[in-house]
Formats: C-alpha cells, sequence, structure tokens
C-alpha cells in the first residue's frame, strides 16, 4: 500500500472507532478497569456521616476541630494490545477479513484508554513476536498502533500464544489491562496464560467467521494451510472428514473458553457478521 492509501485507511478507522469510543465505550471502559488503589487527594472539615477512621489527627490537633483525609482512585492505567498476525487472520468469507474486524477492535480499545489517559501498547505475534510498542498515552501514539495494524508484514504466517504470554510476562513488569486478540485456533498456552494473568487483568477476544465452523460438502476441494503454507486435497464429500474438521474446531474453542475460565480471565467471541461493539459492550457491563 502506498503511503497515502494508508493513512486514508487510518483516517477511515479512526472516524469509525473514535466515535464508538468516545460515545459508547469511554464510559464503561473506565467502571470495568479499576486503578491500582487510592492515593490522597486532600484534607477537609468533617462532615457528618463521614468514617472516623480517616480522621487525619494532626490537623484536627492543630485547628482544634475534626478534619478528614480524603482519598481517589489511582485511575492511571496501561493498556496492552497483544494482537495475533499469524496467516489464519486473514480469512474473510463476508464483507470483512479477520484481521479488519481485530484493527477496528484493537482501536476502539485504544481509543477508550486515551479518554481515560491511560496508557496503550502494542505486541503483534506469530510464533515470534513479531513487534513491540512500549505503552504510551496520546492520540498520535494511537494512530501509529493502528497504523501497524494495518500495514505491518510479519515474518511468520504460524502462531504460538504461548510464546506472545512469556514475552508479555517479561516486559510488563507492573499490573496492565491485557486484551489478547486472536482466532485461538490452536492449543498449548495454559501455563504461561496461568502466569500472566495473576499479574495482569486479562480478556481474551476471539475473532471468528461463520465459515470455519464447518466443510460443505463441495467433493473434492483443494485447500490451502493459511499458517503454513501448505496445499492439499480434501475429499470433503467424505462425512467422516467434515466431522473430524468440526470436532476439531469446537475443540479449540472448548480449550480457549475452558482455559480462560479457569485461569480467571475473561473472554467475548465475536464473529466478523455480527456487531463486536454488543458483544464488548454486554462485556464490559457483565463485568460491572
Amino acid at each position: 500500500m502506498e503511503t497515502k492509501e494508508i493513512l486514508k485507511k487510518v483516517r477511515k478507522i479512526e472516524i469509525k472507532t473514535r466515535r464508538l469510543s468516545d460515545h459508547i465505550f469511554s464510559g464503561e471502559y473506565h467502571t470495568s478497569f479499576k486503578g491500582r488503589g487510592m492515593t490522597f487527594s486532600e484534607v477537609r472539615q468533617y462532615q457528618y456521616g463521614d468514617d472516623v477512621r480517616a480522621i487525619d489527627w494532626n490537623v484536627t490537633a492543630r485547628y482544634n476541630e475534626p478534619f478528614v483525609k480524603v482519598f481517589e482512585e489511582e485511575r492511571e492505567l496501561t493498556m496492552m494490545l497483544m494482537v495475533d498476525c499469524s496467516g489464519s487472520e486473514s480469512f474473510g468469507s463476508k464483507n470483512q477479513f479477520k484481521n479488519e474486524i481485530v484493527t477496528e477492535i484493537a482501536a476502539t480499545l485504544a481509543f477508550s484508554s486515551t479518554q481515560n489517559n491511560d496508557k496503550v501498547g502494542l505486541i503483534l505475534f506469530s510464533d515470534e513476536i513479531e513487534l513491540f510498542i512500549p505503552p504510551k498515552k496520546g492520540k498520535s501514539h494511537v494512530l501509529r498502533i493502528i497504523r501497524e495494524l494495518i500495514e505491518f508484514k510479519p515474518k511468520s504466517k504460524k502462531t504460538d500464544l504461548a510464546q506472545a504470554l512469556k514475552f508479555l510476562s517479561g516486559v510488563m513488569k507492573k499490573k496492565a489491562i491485557v486484551f489478547l486478540i486472536s482466532d485461538f485456533m490452536t492449543k498449548e498456552y495454559e501455563h504461561t496464560l496461568k502466569i500472566a494473568s495473576k499479574k495482569h487483568d486479562l480478556t481474551g477476544i476471539r475473532v471468528y467467521d461463520k465459515r470455519e465452523e464447518t466443510i460443505p460438502n463441495l467433493g473434492m476441494v483443494n485447500m490451502l494451510d493459511a499458517e503454513t503454507g501448505e496445499s492439499f486435497l480434501v475429499d470433503t464429500n467424505s462425512k467422516s472428514v467434515r466431522m473430524n474438521y468440526e470436532k476439531h474446531y469446537k475443540d479449540n474453542v472448548k480449550y480457549f473458553t475452558d482455559t480462560f475460565s479457569k485461569c480467571g480471565a475473561g473472554t467475548v467471541s465475536a464473529r466478523v457478521d455480527e456487531s463486536y461493539v454488543t458483544k464488548l459492550l454486554g462485556y464490559f457491563k457483565a463485568r460491572n
């Protein structure tokens, strides 16, 4: 893509997702994800109903009347967007590819975080760490993240969620809000997820296409594995072939939901031809 075309795409996504985050998600995001704790704000005169444990005895003694300490939530947070950029994310059977929806979801979440003056960072991964953008504040930083999501070309097409989660635990020493966005068509990441979810507030967002769930009966079909590049003939007329494929798909989905639940992490499943807005909003409200 030429620079002019990329900037046009970035602007288009900004307009759409900024509107969503401004009018729909910012309030829900704020109440769903809490700050690191309470920080001292000011001292004021005691009022009827105040907790006596909040009395500042030094100030009270000085002025010979009761004063209390006022605390407020330490609001500043850090959001990390972990985005799967492997080959399977390029699949799409309707109007949009999975990676286009992934970009929109990530952009909406990023703008929601900036509404609350939080930092946001990005990890793009395949079976290796393709790109790491450390967390920063500001609109220009979010636009850089969106641009990378649009134009970045990964070196590998394979997926390794465990490797990505291990990297997260290594670079993020303080608690962060983490959104792991993938189709989760892989397993063997329970151990690293358990470690990461103990430190961070982690949510897995599964983006999928309805056509991935089953194979239609189309006879002999030449299929391409988007992650390995391997091409092979498949007899879709065979009932056992279709059943094995469906079982493999359902096993991966079950592993995703069961593993995240076991580790105390949240989950959202968003189908490309349905509104991810409804799914995210429902998730935020359920957390409240």
